[in-house]
């Protein structure tokens, strides 16, 4: 069964813009709309950065560093959990054979 991609309108630095999405979907890509349309505002409010385009380009950049940024701290966080696992895992199995040699 193929779903049929919706247009949805979203407002971007007081511009339209019609995006086809999948049925169901409308509520996320709205929400995403309205965060870029925020950091880009934020963005446009510094005065540093002048253009549309350019705006856009440091909006995604941002978003782009945030992302990996917590991508990293992901894998950092399951790489530690992962150690932590095997260290139980292995004063478990220390734990296990001393009790079974306790009972020879």
């Amino acid at each position: 069964m193929t779903s049929k991609r919706q247009p949805v309108s979203v407002n971007i630095l007081g511009k339209e813009y019609r995006i086809g999405c999948e049925p169901g979907e409308e509520e996320a890509l709205l929400k995403a709309a309205r965060y870029l349309d925020a950091r880009m505002k934020d963005i446009r409010g510094t005065g540093k950065v002048i253009g549309t385009e350019r705006i856009a380009v440091m909006a995604a950049l941002n978003l782009a560093h945030e992302l990996l940024t917590r991508e990293n701290s992901a894998d950092a966080a399951a790489s530690t959990a992962n150690k932590r696992i095997r260290s139980l895992r292995e004063r478990i199995e220390i734990a296990l054979n001393d009790s079974t040699q306790l009972e020879l």
